[in-house]
This record gives structure tokens, sequence and C-alpha cells, in this order.
């Protein structure tokens, strides 16, 4: 099967800046994509190229197997990091406009509007003004918007920046039924839990480079082996000193570890009983932001 999205090569700068630098990716249709890095990385730059907002510098973007053209947009959801809806609108009529915009055919775009409305509970607020509903609640109207044409590639950059944990909740069993019709996701995110949870490929970006891509749950098995969970008399301070330490993560009252490269169990675990009380001790699989901070390090970015 053909991936749904292929980006290949793409560079940006402003100003003598190099925003992205030579990124490479390929989304295999059906799946959930996690565009991940920090906060600067260049992966809203990325989307906004993939998106065609802005024309790369170099490199080329590929959907449905061929090059990316204008008629392709509309077979794609965009949901952007800055949100932005018109206020005077009634909340109807703005989910009317985005659909318009997207070439809903008009015996069906009703429908649609109405269907979503009723989905995300704003069906009695269908006709209110949208400058007056509350900021989670715009938050809806906005991915309604975004999946109204019913995209079959959907591409959110930090999709649950500013959400509360029943917004965040709603947004996922979206992504999760769009992904069961077969559809296709790409998502931008700083936060690594997040992407955990809801991804099966990943590709990890610092400072406009592509860092480590692929399948997560096989990263995660490849470079397992040098992470362990602790229970010691300790906050972290103590343990993130020892030079056999390469990263400390609270969760969940416990330490999860990450041994320093070259450094075997046995080392750490005389380590950390020369600094700590252990109560417990034991390998476990790395969290990705784990994985990630190792990957900046070996990659030096």
């Amino acid at each position: 099967m053909q991936p749904t999205l292929e980006l290949i090569g793409l560079r940006k700068s402003f100003d003598g800046t190099q925003a992205v630098d030579g990124v490479s990716l390929v989304v295999p249709a059906g799946t959930v994509f996690g565009l991940l890095g920090p906060n600067g990385a260049g992966k809203t730059t990325t989307i906004r190229m993939l998106m065609d907002i802005i024309g790369p510098d170099e490199g080329e973007v590929r959907v449905f197997g061929h090059e990316r053209t204008r008629a392709d947009l509309d077979r794609i959801g965009y949901l952007p990091e800055e949100r932005g809806l018109y206020r005077k609108m009634t909340v109807r009529e703005q989910l009317l406009f985005l659909g318009e915009l997207h070439s809903v055919p008009k015996k069906e775009l009703g429908r649609r509007a109405d269907d979503w409305l009723e989905r995300l509970g704003l069906a009695n607020r269908a006709k209110a003004k949208v400058e007056e509903l509350s900021k989670g609640m715009q938050q809806k109207i906005q991915l309604a918007g975004t999946l109204l044409h019913e995209p079959e590639l959907l591409v959110l950059d930090e999709p649950f920046s500013g959400l509360d944990p029943i917004n965040q909740g709603l947004f996922k069993d979206v992504l999760a039924a769009h992904r069961a019709a077969g559809k296709t996701i790409l998502f931008s995110t700083h936060i690594m839990e997040q992407a955990e949870k809801l991804c099966d490929q990943i590709a990890l970006v610092a400072r406009g480079k592509v860092i480590l891509s692929g399948d997560l749950a096989t990263i995660k098995r490849e470079r397992g082996g040098n992470s362990y969970r602790l229970l010691a008399d300790d906050d972290g301070e103590r343990v993130r000193a020892l030079p056999s330490v390469a990263a400390v993560v609270a969760s969940n009252g416990s330490l999860r570890v990450q041994a320093a490269p070259g450094v075997d169990g046995v080392r750490l675990l005389r380590d950390l009983v020369s600094v700590v009380d252990v109560r417990e001790f034991r390998s476990a699989e790395p969290t990705l932001e784990e994985i990630f901070v190792k990957a900046v390090g070996d990659a030096n970015v």
C-alpha cells in the first residue's frame, strides 16, 4: 500500500537561520504518526510546507502517491497551532463556512454540521456567536470544522495545547474514530506522554533535523535494556548526579533511570546503593521522553 504522505529533503531558512534542515519522512496509510520535538524544533514550519502555506527552499511533498497539488488540500484536514474562527459568526454558520471552503456538497453540509454539533455536545449553542463560547467550546468547533469534509489525511499542529482533561479525552476519542475509519493522522506535539499513548509511528525532530523515526513499538524495543525502574528514598536529585546515570524521570511515585552509555545494570545498581536506599530495582521499557533525550545526545544536535 502506498504511503499517504512523503516528505523528501525539506529545507527552509528564515533570515539565515535554518528552521528545517533536510526533513524526510514517510507516513503509512491508516496510521497515527507523531512529529515530535521541543518548541522551536521545526515542526510547525514542516507542517506549513506540507500544507503549502509556505514553500520549501528545497525538497518535495508527496501525498496519496503523487506530488502534492492544491487540489489535494481538499482531501486533507488541517488544525493549525494558532486557532482562528470568525468571532461574529454563529457556531453553525462557522461550520457551514468551513465546509464550503472544503467543497462539501451543499446537500450534505447542513446534516454534517448538525451531526458534529450533536456529537460535541454543542447542539444547543448552534445559534450562539463564536465569541460567546468558552475557549474549550471554540476548540471543539475548530476540530469539527477540520473534520467536516471527512479528510483522508488529518494534520494537527499541537492539538492538545491548552485543552482541559475533558476536552483532551474528547479529542482522543475523535482521533481514534477517525483512525478506525482507515484514515491517516499526522500530529505534532512536544508532549511525549501524549504521543506515546496515541502514535503508531514517530519522527523525533531537533533543530530542524529528524534524528530518529520509525515504528514506535520497534524503537522502544530496540532502545530498551538501559532503562530501569527505581523505588528509593530520593526525589531524583542524588540519583541524577551520578556519572553512571544519563537521565531520571519521576513517574507515579517511582524513578525511571536511564543508564549512561556503556553502563550495565550491575554497575548502575552498585552506584545507586552508594547514595540512596534502594527498595526496588528492575529493568523497564524506556519512555518516549527518555528515548528522545538519548537520541538528541547521540545526534549531538
